[in-house]
C-alpha cells in the first residue's frame, strides 16, 4: 500500500508543537529530522558506538507526516496548514512549506526501528528496544523491552519521561496504578517492574492494547496482577466501573492537555482519597488551562514540573480527605 508522505520544512524552535498539533490533529508516523547535535548528558544515555555527522546546526527541522490516500489528503492537508500556520503567534515556524512524495507502508512502519536504540531513562531505568541487544548492563538497573509497534510511548518524549519520574517519588509496594491512554503500556510495565501490587491501563485505540498486551509478557509481567482494557474512561461511565470506582492509588495520564481537562471532571470517580493524579503531555501554553481544570475538579496541585516546552501536574484527590 502507497501513502502520501508530505514533509514540512520549519525550525527547530517549533519541532514540539508541531509535533503537538499533527497529533491532535490525528496524524501518526511523524518523522523529525534536524542538526541540533546531542547533550553530553544524551550522548552518556545513548548505546550508539559512532553518533552520525549532521554538520553544523542551521537552526532548521524537516518533519514529515503521512496521509492514507485513500482518505480525503486534500482536506486533511488544509487542516494541518491552517493549525500550523495559527502557531505563528507562538513561536517562529520559519518557512513552513510542504512538498509532497509517495512511500509505501514498510518505508515508515518498520525503517524507524534502525534508528531507535537502548537508552537509559535515568541511571536506574534502561529502555531496550525488543530487536537490539545490550550487553555490560549495570547490576541493579531496570531493563524494559519494548516494542511500542503503532502505539505513541517509547520513552524518549520528555512527557513520558516526566511521568516516570514522578511514578518513581510516588509509588509504594501496595498501591494501585491506573494509566490511562497507555498507548504502549511503558508506564504500567514500568510501575509493575518496580514491585507495585497491581495495575490496570486503558486505552481508545485497540492497536494500543494489543501492543501493551506484548510489551507486558515481554518484561514477564504478572498479568494476573496487571489489566490491560480497551475503553474510553471519559465518555463511558460502564467502562470507569469497570476499571474500578475508588480503587487506586495513583492514576496517570500520558495524553494531551485537551483530553486531560475533561479527564479531570470523571477520574477522581475512579481514585481513592488522597490519591495523586499525574498527569503529562500538556505544552506550556495551555498549562494554566489544565491547573483551573484540576483545581475545579476537586484536586490540590501537589507539583508541577517541565522539561522543554513540557508540563507535568502531580495532584491531590481532595475530596473525602479531612483537612
Amino acid at each position: 500500500m502507497k501513502w502520501n508522505k508530505y514533509t514540512l520544512t520549519t525550525t527547530t524552535q517549533a519541532v514540539d508543537m508541531i509535533s503537538y498539533t499533527l497529533g491532535e490533529l490525528g496524524i501518526e508516523g511523524i518523522e523529525i529530522e534536524d542538526k541540533v547535535p546531542l547533550s553530553e548528558d544524551e550522548k552518556k544515555q545513548m548505546f550508539i558506538d559512532i553518533l552520525p555527522e549532521l554538520g553544523p546546526d542551521d537552526g532548521k527541522a524537516l518533519v514529515s507526516f503521512y496521509i492514507d490516500p485513500k482518505d480525503d489528503h486534500e482536506d486533511t492537508l488544509q487542516r494541518v496548514l491552517a493549525a500550523i500556520y495559527e502557531l505563528r503567534d507562538f513561536v517562529d515556524i520559519g518557512e513552513a512549506s510542504i512538498v509532497k512524495s509517495e512511500t509505501a507502508d514498510e518505508d515508515w512502519m518498520n525503517n524507524w526501528k534502525k534508528y531507535w536504540k537502548p537508552f537509559k531513562v535515568d541511571d536506574e531505568i534502561i529502555i531496550k528496544p525488543t530487536w537490539e541487544t545490550l550487553t555490560d548492563v549495570p547490576e541493579g538497573t531496570l531493563v524494559v523491552e519494548l516494542d511500542p509497534g503503532t502505539s505513541f510511548g517509547t520513552g524518549m518524549h520528555h512527557t513520558t519521561r516526566l511521568c516516570i519520574t514522578q511514578l518513581k517519588k510516588y509509588l509504594k509496594p501496595e498501591h494501585c496504578l491506573l494509566d490511562v491512554g497507555c498507548g504502549s503500556g511503558i508506564l504500567s510495565i514500568i510501575g509493575m517492574m518496580l514491585g507495585i501490587r497491581e495495575a490496570v491501563a486503558t486505552d481508545i485505540d485497540p492497536h494500543a492494547v494489543t501492543a501493551a498486551l506484548e510489551n507486558a509478557r515481554g518484561n514477564a509481567i504478572d498479568m494476573n496482577r496487571l489489566k490491560i482494557l480497551c475503553g474510553d474512561v471519559i465518555t463511558d461511565e460502564n467502562f470507569r466501573h469497570q476499571v474500578g470506582t475508588e480503587k487506586f492509588d495513583i492514576v496517570v495520564a500520558n495524553i494531551l492537555a485537551d483530553i486531560i481537562i475533561p479527564l479531570s471532571g470523571v477520574i477522581r470517580e475512579t481514585m481513592k482519597p488522597g490519591a495523586l493524579f499525574i498527569s503529562s503531555g500538556i505544552l506550556d501554553v495551555k498549562a494554566e488551562r489544565v491547573r483551573a481544570a484540576l483545581l475545579e475538579n476537586g484536586f490540590e496541585i501537589v507539583e508541577m514540573t517541565t522539561s522543554g516546552e513540557w508540563v507535568s501536574f502531580t495532584a491531590r484527590n481532595v475530596f473525602g480527605v479531612d483537612r
